[in-house]
């Protein structure tokens, strides 16, 4: 008994002296590696508000070292029209376990050494203080992070329920958020997921009608990857088991059930390609069934390093522009020009012509709504191409961009029926029979004036649109016309029904 209590304080003492060592290495690196972590999330905030009206940064601003522990303090800062009138600033504080055996781990039995623990929260200043208030005193954004030595990290963040009036006329009922996150060193792999319970929100719309939204069971996923461009690649997914939004004078309900979206970004080359996925399995309306919906979009072909340039000169010169124009409209003056120099109206017509030399297609899959009796889809191609100028007639240009263009529009009669009926019970009609006679009636009249007009066809029960247009050719319905007689078509159909308004 003595030998083997001997063995155990001996392997005790050993974990403590390594430990106690690992602690004092780790302690000497702690502040690189935090330094290195603070520049590449400023780098990924610099990416992820490319586009908008706002900028966001991180600071380390404090870094107590001691042995076995450090204390940071970093502050987050968002500027600009998305953050409000004034900025936006948060602080954090971190209470960091030196490795590679931190107490925390020990007790919990996760003995696989790592580089440190760290514990982070919100602190309460002005911007939050009402934030800890819903929270009923505590930090209501919590997380730990566990860093290995190659600067991995795994982390685990906590959003608190919440419970608070927002003003006089609107409330906040949160039951939390958790979020699992693991990321690779430099964050060149992540993957998270998340789960929401519920949120509950009422609040008064313009016209002084109260409205409120229920959400339940948000689950959140990603499996992104770090392109050689510097952005993620990978998919996204989003799913709500459901959710009721309680609106307008006669207070109706609309529900939804099982909405789903996915997006998936993919690189191949210097192109890039994405598309997104919608679906909603029910939607009901003061408990009446409607039906289910979905849409699919995709983009494709889309040459990366042109459209980061673009975007670079959004960002230095339309944006600000966009400002400038702004704030004279306000004042009453007139806008200000857009000045850009010979350099960069050169770049930004060889950039549209390396853009569109890769043949762009932007695509709005489907589109469909589907009743018990019908399904109504609607589908969209536009692929772009080259032109031999930029600099041709507006008309000629328009021509020259489009390769080819594919409109697909089915609308179902039943369908059309099962809507107009449900309109029909919402409007307190109580007659089986009179609904659909009246809602029969009304799909016929849809489907009369659309074939009347030349603008659609009949095929079987539905109501069908077809345009296609390539090689300065447009086929529209099955008749194969010019880009100009189409237009002239058009034309005279919309100015009848402008002169019968």
């Amino acid at each position: 008994m003595n030998k083997s209590a001997g063995v155990l304080l001996g392997i005790v003492v050993a974990i403590g002296a390594i430990s106690a060592g690992g602690a004092w290495y780790t302690g000497t690196k702690i502040e690189g590696v935090l330094n290195n972590a603070v520049t590449n999330a400023n780098k990924e905030l610099q990416t992820a508000m490319a586009g908008s009206n706002g900028s966001a940064s991180l600071e380390l601003v404090s870094l107590e070292r001691h042995t076995f522990t450090s204390t940071a303090h970093y502050r987050l800062k968002g500027e600009g029209e998305m953050f409000g009138d004034a900025p936006v600033e948060l602080l954090f504080v971190d209470h960091i376990e030196h490795g590679p055996l931190p107490f925390s781990r020990l007790v919990s039995l996760k003995w696989l050494p790592v580089m440190a623990t760290s514990n982070f929260e919100l602190e309460k200043n002005p911007a939050t203080e009402k934030w800890f208030a819903a929270a009923k005193g505590a930090a209501p954004l919590k997380g730990v992070t566990n860093i290995g030595y190659d600067e991995s990290t795994t982390s685990s963040v906590e959003l608190l329920p919440l419970e608070t009036a927002l003003d006089e006329q609107s409330s906040l009922k949160f039951s939390g958020l958790t979020l699992n996150i693991s990321a690779s060193a430099q964050a060149q792999k992540v993957k998270a997921d998340g789960y929401m319970d519920n949120l509950k929100l009422v609040t008064v719309a313009q016209d002084q009608a109260p409205v409120q939204v229920e959400l339940n069971g948000l689950t959140l996923a990603s499996n992104l990857t770090k392109s050689s461009y510097g952005y993620y690649t990978g998919e996204n997914t989003l799913e709500l088991t459901s959710s009721k939004t309680t609106f307008g004078p006669k207070q109706s309900v609309l529900g939804v059930k099982n909405f789903e979206m996915k997006n998936l970004t993919e690189e191949s080359g210097s192109n890039a390609s994405g598309r997104a996925d919608y679906k909603v399995s029910e939607v009901t309306l003061n408990d009446k069934k409607i039906g289910s919906a979905s849409m699919a979009m995709s983009l494709k072909n889309l040459d990366i390093p042109s459209t980061m340039s673009l975007m670079q000169i959004y960002q230095t010169k339309l944006q600000p522009y966009e400002k400038e124009a702004a704030a004279a409209a306000e004042a009453g003056l007139p806008a200000p020009e857009l000045n850009l120099t010979e350099a960069e109206s050169a770049q930004v017509k060889a950039d549209l012509q390396k853009l569109l030399g890769a043949g762009p297609q932007v695509a709005l899959e489907n589109l469909s709504l589907k009743t018990a009796n019908g399904e109504s889809r609607a589908s969209l191609v536009i692929d772009l191409t080259k032109p031999p100028s930029m600099d041709l007639p507006p008309d000629q240009l328009g021509k020259q961009l489009i390769a080819l263009l594919d409109l697909n529009v089915q609308v179902s009669k039943p369908m059309l029926i099962d809507l107009l009926s449900v309109q029909a019970q919402l409007d307190g009609q109580t007659d089986a029979k009179a609904i659909v006679d009246q809602a029969s009636a009304g799909a016929d009249m849809f489907s009369g004036m659309a074939v009347g007009s030349q603008l659609a066809t009949i095929d079987g029960t539905n109501v069908v649109t077809k345009l296609h247009y390539a090689a300065n050719q447009v086929e529209f319905n099955g008749q194969k016309m010019t880009v100009e007689q189409f237009v002239g078509f058009l034309m005279s159909k919309f100015a009848g029904v402008t002169q019968v308004q």
